[in-house]
């Protein structure tokens, strides 16, 4: 019992990487996100000046 909490199994390891990958894509898709707001905001700000 005392050896599973020091060395994780395989299981918990790819536990945290696919936990990882997931923080990663999540963080990838928000700032995706706010870049394409920010650039449809530029576009109406740009787009109402005449």
């Amino acid at each position: 019992m005392a050896g599973e909490a020091a060395a994780p199994t395989e299981g918990v390891r790819e536990e945290n990487s696919r936990r990882k990958q997931m923080l990663i894509r999540a963080l990838i898709y928000i700032a995706g996100t706010h870049l394409f707001a920010g650039f449809v905001i530029l576009l109406f700000a740009v787009g109402g000046r005449h």
